[in-house]
């Protein structure tokens, strides 16, 4: 692909690229000279949009509060640690 210069230096990166990779306003363009040829790295942009619920696939358990946290919280330790002392034994 082929696109022209500008009057002041700019180029468009083509749609199927900026789709491809997924870059959308706001994205910095951070670019790098190397040897005789233009590198070109793009940043997004911070995300502004909430993050509660994104885990919600992956919960296997609910756990209230009160006692019923301090319970489960517990039970995690405890197999936390099970697990972290079973490669030490196999390796004695």
């Amino acid at each position: 692909m082929a696109h022209v210069v500008g009057p002041k230096g700019q180029v468009v990166i083509s749609k199927e690229i900026r789709e491809r990779l997924g870059i959308g306003p706001g994205w910095v363009a951070v670019q790098r000279l190397v040897n005789d040829h233009v590198e070109v790295y793009f940043v997004p942009p911070r995300h502004r949009k909430s993050l509660k619920g994104s885990l919600a696939g992956h919960i296997k358990a609910r756990v209230g509060v009160g006692r019923e946290w301090e319970k489960a919280r517990e039970a995690a330790w405890t197999e936390a640690a099970r697990q972290e002392v079973k490669p030490a034994e196999q390796g004695e």
